[in-house]
């Protein structure tokens, strides 16, 4: 087995990216959790609230042998809007913003050139940071594999996650799972 790797992104309710990033080829895991804010140990009701600056983000965990680190950063700004501030449709607040958080100096690079690449096709206008990886907080049990589950009765995400995961077939159909 070749070596896993990981990628901390957020890009909205964690829901949403949780849900495309369980159907992308090589990845192993995706937890969802709460990055860079101030709050130790952040419940789900204070991140809401916006009042702890984490954002609601995902932790991939991949095998760049079948997918590499910038293919995952095309998906993740390629099937969320990078160009909305502090926001994704309906949600509003820093919670989710739209943000790479790079493990190492590679990383970063990566990050920089993904977000030029994104650039490219949104007439310059991403608002995708680029932020220092802080503790992360895995989310409570409830929100893990939430699609999976309680998500296809929740009538936000049968709004929401739906369009993210035909984008993700139609967008990047040879990085999506067999039966996904």
């Amino acid at each position: 087995m070749s070596h896993m790797e990981q990628a901390i992104i957020a890009g909205g309710c964690f829901w949403c990216t949780e849900a495309v990033f369980r159907d992308v080829i090589g990845v192993s895991e995706v937890e969802s959790g709460y990055i860079g804010g101030t709050t130790p140990n952040p419940t789900y009701k204070e991140v809401c609230s916006g009042a702890t600056g984490h954002a609601e983000g995902i932790r991939v965990t991949y095998d760049p042998e079948v997918i590499s680190y910038a293919e995952m950063l095309d998906v993740f700004l390629g099937t969320h809007d990078p160009t909305q501030l502090n926001r994704q449709g309906n949600d509003v607040g820093t919670q989710y913003r739209s943000a790479i958080f790079p493990l190492d100096d590679t990383q970063r690079a990566e990050a920089e050139a993904a977000i030029e690449r994104a650039n490219e096709s949104h007439n310059g206008k991403v608002v995708t940071t680029i932020e220092e990886a802080t503790t992360w907080y895995p989310a409570e049990d409830y929100h893990q594999e939430y699609w999976d589950g309680e998500g296809q009765r929740n009538p936000y995400c049968m709004a929401t996650i739906p369009p993210k995961l035909l984008k993700l077939r139609k967008s990047f159909q040879n990085k999506v799972k067999q039966g996904a």
